[in-house]
Protein backbone atom coordinates (compact mmCIF):
# COMPACT_ATOMS: atom_id res chain seq x y z
CA UNK A 1 0.00 0.00 0.00
CA UNK A 2 1.03 3.38 -1.44
CA UNK A 3 1.20 6.04 1.74
CA UNK A 4 -1.57 7.81 0.50
CA UNK A 5 -3.64 4.59 0.52
CA UNK A 6 -2.84 3.89 3.98
CA UNK A 7 -4.18 7.22 5.28
CA UNK A 8 -7.00 6.64 3.17
CA UNK A 9 -7.62 3.55 5.90
CA UNK A 10 -8.15 5.84 8.87
CA UNK A 11 -11.80 5.57 10.16
CA UNK A 12 -12.95 6.93 13.18
CA UNK A 13 -16.02 4.63 14.81
CA UNK A 14 -16.97 7.27 18.04
CA UNK A 15 -14.23 8.55 19.47
CA UNK A 16 -11.97 5.73 18.73
CA UNK A 17 -10.21 5.42 14.90
CA UNK A 18 -8.94 2.47 13.31
CA UNK A 19 -6.15 2.69 10.32
CA UNK A 20 -4.51 -0.74 8.54
CA UNK A 21 -1.30 -1.20 6.97
CA UNK A 22 1.18 -4.08 6.06
CA UNK A 23 4.38 -5.18 6.85
CA UNK A 24 6.00 -3.12 3.76
CA UNK A 25 5.88 -0.06 6.46
CA UNK A 26 7.60 -1.35 9.10
CA UNK A 27 10.96 -0.67 10.51
CA UNK A 28 12.08 -3.47 12.63
CA UNK A 29 9.92 -4.88 14.29
CA UNK A 30 7.84 -1.40 14.48
CA UNK A 31 5.70 0.81 12.36
CA UNK A 32 7.74 3.52 9.90
CA UNK A 33 7.86 6.31 13.17
CA UNK A 34 6.61 8.70 10.43
CA UNK A 35 4.01 6.51 9.67
CA UNK A 36 2.83 6.56 13.59
CA UNK A 37 2.74 10.39 13.70
CA UNK A 38 1.02 10.92 10.43
CA UNK A 39 -1.98 8.11 11.41
CA UNK A 40 -2.55 10.20 14.45
CA UNK A 41 -2.40 13.43 12.30
CA UNK A 42 -5.28 11.85 10.41
CA UNK A 43 -7.12 11.14 12.96
CA UNK A 44 -6.42 14.51 15.00
CA UNK A 45 -8.20 15.98 11.37
CA UNK A 46 -11.43 14.84 12.67
CA UNK A 47 -11.41 17.33 15.33
CA UNK A 48 -9.86 20.53 13.94
CA UNK A 49 -10.51 22.46 11.08
CA UNK A 50 -9.19 21.90 7.43
CA UNK A 51 -8.38 25.81 7.52
CA UNK A 52 -6.18 25.47 10.75
CA UNK A 53 -2.49 24.38 9.87
CA UNK A 54 -0.37 21.75 11.67
CA UNK A 55 2.34 23.98 13.76
CA UNK A 56 3.84 21.44 15.97
CA UNK A 57 4.02 18.20 16.82
CA UNK A 58 5.58 16.09 19.70
CA UNK A 59 6.39 12.45 19.72
CA UNK A 60 7.09 9.83 22.10
CA UNK A 61 7.75 5.91 20.89
CA UNK A 62 6.62 4.11 23.81
CA UNK A 63 6.54 0.41 22.82
CA UNK A 64 6.62 -1.42 19.34
CA UNK A 65 3.17 -1.12 17.03
CA UNK A 66 2.94 -3.68 14.59
CA UNK A 67 1.07 -4.08 10.92
CA UNK A 68 -1.80 -4.88 10.51
CA UNK A 69 -4.88 -3.01 12.20
CA UNK A 70 -4.05 0.15 14.25
CA UNK A 71 -6.32 1.38 17.37
CA UNK A 72 -5.85 5.52 17.57
CA UNK A 73 -7.33 7.67 19.93
CA UNK A 74 -7.34 11.39 20.26
CA UNK A 75 -8.99 14.34 22.03
CA UNK A 76 -8.62 17.67 22.12
CA UNK A 77 -7.11 19.11 25.54
CA UNK A 78 -7.64 22.66 24.88
CA UNK A 79 -9.29 24.88 22.57
CA UNK A 80 -7.34 28.54 22.89
CA UNK A 81 -8.32 31.81 20.43
CA UNK A 82 -6.15 30.76 17.97
CA UNK A 83 -4.59 27.18 18.45
CA UNK A 84 -6.16 24.43 19.74
CA UNK A 85 -3.77 21.12 21.73
CA UNK A 86 -4.42 17.99 21.11
CA UNK A 87 -3.27 14.45 22.34
CA UNK A 88 -3.22 11.24 20.31
CA UNK A 89 -2.40 7.67 21.25
CA UNK A 90 -2.05 4.47 19.37
CA UNK A 91 -3.01 1.89 21.21
CA UNK A 92 -3.22 -2.21 22.31
CA UNK A 93 -6.13 -2.49 24.28
CA UNK A 94 -4.68 -0.90 27.91
CA UNK A 95 -1.58 -0.16 26.50
CA UNK A 96 -0.28 3.18 24.07
CA UNK A 97 2.59 2.39 21.75
CA UNK A 98 2.72 5.60 20.72
CA UNK A 99 1.92 9.11 22.51
CA UNK A 100 1.63 12.48 20.30
CA UNK A 101 0.93 16.06 21.19
CA UNK A 102 0.12 18.63 18.70
CA UNK A 103 -0.68 22.02 18.11
CA UNK A 104 -2.87 23.36 15.20
CA UNK A 105 -2.73 27.08 15.12
CA UNK A 106 -4.34 29.94 12.82
CA UNK A 107 -1.84 32.27 10.91
CA UNK A 108 -0.82 35.58 13.10
CA UNK A 109 0.38 39.22 11.51
CA UNK A 110 3.81 39.76 12.96
CA UNK A 111 6.92 41.89 12.47
CA UNK A 112 8.92 38.96 12.79
CA UNK A 113 9.81 36.94 9.86
CA UNK A 114 13.01 34.82 9.88
CA UNK A 115 13.63 31.43 7.84
CA UNK A 116 16.73 29.31 7.73
CA UNK A 117 18.36 29.71 4.25
CA UNK A 118 19.60 26.09 2.75
CA UNK A 119 23.19 25.74 1.92
CA UNK A 120 24.38 24.57 -1.40
CA UNK A 121 25.59 20.90 -1.77
CA UNK A 122 27.74 19.46 -4.29
CA UNK A 123 25.90 17.03 -5.92
CA UNK A 124 28.18 15.92 -8.07
CA UNK A 125 29.74 14.18 -5.36
CA UNK A 126 25.85 12.28 -4.50
CA UNK A 127 26.21 8.80 -3.56
CA UNK A 128 23.81 6.55 -6.01
CA UNK A 129 20.03 6.26 -5.42
CA UNK A 130 20.13 4.27 -2.06
CA UNK A 131 19.04 0.80 -2.43
CA UNK A 132 16.28 -0.86 -0.74
CA UNK A 133 17.36 -4.18 -0.06
CA UNK A 134 15.00 -6.97 1.90
CA UNK A 135 16.46 -8.19 4.94
CA UNK A 136 18.83 -5.48 5.31
CA UNK A 137 17.30 -2.28 4.89
CA UNK A 138 13.85 -1.18 6.75
CA UNK A 139 11.30 -2.11 4.93
CA UNK A 140 9.54 1.34 4.72
CA UNK A 141 12.06 2.76 2.90
CA UNK A 142 10.53 0.79 -0.48
CA UNK A 143 8.20 3.34 -0.29
CA UNK A 144 11.28 6.52 -0.89
CA UNK A 145 13.91 7.11 -3.19
CA UNK A 146 16.87 8.29 -1.88
CA UNK A 147 20.49 9.78 -2.65
CA UNK A 148 22.70 10.90 -0.14
CA UNK A 149 24.49 14.21 -1.52
CA UNK A 150 26.69 14.41 1.62
CA UNK A 151 27.90 12.08 4.78
CA UNK A 152 28.46 8.87 5.09
CA UNK A 153 26.01 5.99 4.56
CA UNK A 154 24.97 3.99 7.88
CA UNK A 155 27.21 1.49 8.82
CA UNK A 156 30.24 2.88 6.83
CA UNK A 157 32.36 3.58 9.63
CA UNK A 158 32.32 7.16 9.16
CA UNK A 159 33.09 10.56 10.81
CA UNK A 160 31.22 12.70 9.53
CA UNK A 161 28.23 14.43 11.72
CA UNK A 162 26.39 15.98 9.08
CA UNK A 163 24.55 14.81 6.26
CA UNK A 164 22.05 15.75 3.13
CA UNK A 165 19.31 13.11 1.54
CA UNK A 166 17.33 14.05 -1.66
CA UNK A 167 14.07 12.05 -1.17
CA UNK A 168 11.04 11.36 -3.01
CA UNK A 169 7.93 9.22 -1.59
CA UNK A 170 6.45 6.84 -4.24
CA UNK A 171 3.28 8.28 -4.48
CA UNK A 172 0.64 10.98 -6.04
CA UNK A 173 0.62 14.67 -5.19
CA UNK A 174 -0.31 16.81 -3.60
CA UNK A 175 1.62 16.89 -0.15
CA UNK A 176 -0.11 17.68 2.66
CA UNK A 177 0.71 17.69 6.92
CA UNK A 178 1.07 14.03 6.58
CA UNK A 179 3.80 13.45 3.82
CA UNK A 180 5.56 15.78 5.68
CA UNK A 181 5.95 14.40 8.69
CA UNK A 182 7.33 11.66 6.74
CA UNK A 183 9.59 13.03 5.06
CA UNK A 184 10.91 14.48 8.41
CA UNK A 185 11.01 11.36 9.62
CA UNK A 186 12.64 9.31 6.68
CA UNK A 187 16.79 10.23 7.75
CA UNK A 188 18.29 7.60 9.77
CA UNK A 189 20.21 8.09 12.81
CA UNK A 190 23.49 9.97 12.29
CA UNK A 191 25.70 8.02 14.57
CA UNK A 192 24.68 4.78 12.45
CA UNK A 193 26.91 6.24 10.13
CA UNK A 194 29.98 5.90 12.47
CA UNK A 195 29.55 2.14 13.12
CA UNK A 196 31.50 0.18 11.39
CA UNK A 197 28.91 -3.15 11.36
CA UNK A 198 24.83 -3.08 11.54
CA UNK A 199 23.68 -2.92 15.33
CA UNK A 200 19.88 -2.05 16.16
CA UNK A 201 18.45 1.98 17.36
CA UNK A 202 15.27 3.34 18.44
CA UNK A 203 14.01 6.50 18.53
CA UNK A 204 12.47 7.90 22.28
CA UNK A 205 11.05 11.26 21.21
CA UNK A 206 10.86 12.94 18.16
CA UNK A 207 9.47 16.70 17.75
CA UNK A 208 8.66 18.37 14.30
CA UNK A 209 8.06 22.04 13.41
CA UNK A 210 6.42 22.71 10.81
CA UNK A 211 6.95 26.56 8.57
CA UNK A 212 4.27 26.00 5.98
CA UNK A 213 0.85 25.23 4.97
CA UNK A 214 0.94 24.85 1.48
CA UNK A 215 -0.07 21.97 0.07
CA UNK A 216 0.07 22.26 -3.54
CA UNK A 217 4.23 20.72 -3.66
CA UNK A 218 4.73 17.29 -5.52
CA UNK A 219 5.81 14.75 -4.30
CA UNK A 220 9.60 14.69 -5.87
CA UNK A 221 12.70 16.77 -4.87
CA UNK A 222 12.29 17.06 -1.16
CA UNK A 223 15.62 17.48 0.58
CA UNK A 224 16.53 16.32 4.67
CA UNK A 225 19.93 18.10 6.16
CA UNK A 226 20.86 16.47 9.88
CA UNK A 227 23.13 17.17 12.33
CA UNK A 228 24.36 15.06 14.89
CA UNK A 229 24.84 17.27 18.10
CA UNK A 230 25.68 14.79 20.51
CA UNK A 231 26.18 11.51 21.24
CA UNK A 232 26.97 9.45 24.35
CA UNK A 233 26.19 6.40 26.68
CA UNK A 234 24.31 5.38 24.04
CA UNK A 235 21.94 8.08 23.41
CA UNK A 236 22.05 10.32 20.76
CA UNK A 237 20.82 14.01 19.82
CA UNK A 238 20.01 15.24 15.94
CA UNK A 239 18.41 17.87 14.22
CA UNK A 240 16.97 18.20 11.04
CA UNK A 241 15.32 20.71 8.23
CA UNK A 242 13.63 19.65 5.84
CA UNK A 243 13.45 21.53 2.36
CA UNK A 244 10.65 21.58 -0.08
CA UNK A 245 11.07 21.11 -3.99
CA UNK A 246 11.49 24.88 -4.82
CA UNK A 247 14.10 25.12 -2.08
CA UNK A 248 12.06 26.46 0.58
CA UNK A 249 12.35 25.41 4.34
CA UNK A 250 9.28 23.28 5.30
CA UNK A 251 10.34 21.90 8.70
CA UNK A 252 12.17 22.01 11.49
CA UNK A 253 12.43 18.84 13.82
CA UNK A 254 14.78 17.36 16.74
CA UNK A 255 14.56 13.72 17.62
CA UNK A 256 16.48 11.79 20.66
CA UNK A 257 17.42 8.14 20.02
CA UNK A 258 19.49 5.09 21.28
CA UNK A 259 22.32 3.37 19.41
CA UNK A 260 23.24 -0.51 20.78
CA UNK A 261 26.67 -0.53 19.29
Amino acid sequence: MRFSEVMATVVRDGEHWTAEFGEDWLQGRSAFGGLQASLVIRAMRDLVPATMPLRTVQVTFLAPVPAGRAEIQAKLLREGKNTLQLEGRIVDGGQTLCLVIAIFGVARESVVHVLPQRPSVDAAAAVPVFPFIPGLTPAFTQHFTARWLRGDLPYSGGRKTTSSIELSLKDDGPVDEVQIIAFADFIPPLALSLLSKPAPGSSLTWMLELLTDKRDMPCEGWRVDAQLDAAIDGYTSQGIVLWGPGGEPVALGRQSMVVFG
